[in-house]
């Protein structure tokens, strides 16, 4: 029976990934990756030689068909991203979705992912929490910001550091102006900074100082 492992990679530091997937990694027949080039690094690192075939944002809805009869020709294949869980904000879900539809078996590993440590370091309540993703650049933006401004639960959302700036001056225009916030970035990695405060408080910092790298903002629940 042919199987899909869904394998979290490190977001950051390569010391967080987990045994099982290391040891998934060095019996699977075939790794799907997000970026071929990234994944051969995170595999030259653990000494791990396997195949690998691209698989991605822009070419999934074009290789989704023969990459499931790929999968279909092996025992085991894997699906990475360059970092984090496959699906989160990431390619993964039309595959799983067509693995679930032609009885293929699926393992996902719990792993990385940049959404709990944010949310945890926020210091915000975590019972009940949304999670956005990317906001959408363009169309729709503004409406997402004002339903997360009016969300009672607390809100995590991925944003890149040439919108962060957009990103917490657009949250001003809803936002309680008290209402705590914290901007997360670079999880894990060496220069990480957990930065809180209100609204004015962040977009004051963020205007002061460069904030590069992977970010993650947190609203605080109401």
């Amino acid at each position: 029976m042919s199987n899909l492992f869904i394998v979290p990679t490190p977001i950051g530091n390569l010391e967080d990934i987990t045994l099982r997937s290391i040891r998934i990694l060095e019996e699977c027949d075939l790794i799907l990756a997000e970026d071929t080039r990234v994944t051969k690094r995170l595999l030259n690192h653990l000494n791990i030689s396997k195949p690998l075939l691209s698989f991605h944002a822009h070419n999934e809805h074009k290789v989704l068909d023969k990459t499931i009869e790929k999968i279909s020709q092996n025992k085991s294949t894997v699906l990475v991203s360059d970092a984090g869980t496959p699906g989160i904000s990431d390619p993964g879900y039309l595959l799983i979705r067509s693995c679930i539809e032609n009885n293929i078996k699926i393992e996902c590993l719990p792993g990385a992912t940049a959404i709990i440590p944010a949310l945890i370091l926020s210091g915000f309540p975590t019972e009940r929490f949304v999670f956005e993703g990317f906001l959408p650049h363009k169309k729709g933006r503004q409406t997402r910001i004002k339903a997360i401004c009016n969300e009672r639960r607390t809100s995590v959302f991925y944003e890149s550091p040439h919108r962060i700036n957009k990103a917490l001056n657009q949250l001003k225009e809803f936002i309680d102006p008290e209402r705590k916030v914290c901007v997360a970035r670079e999880i894990s990695k060496l220069y990480e900074e957990v930065i809180r405060g209100n609204i004015d408080e962040l977009i004051s910092f963020s205007e002061n100082h460069e904030l590069k790298g992977e970010i993650v903002i947190v609203v605080s629940a109401i």
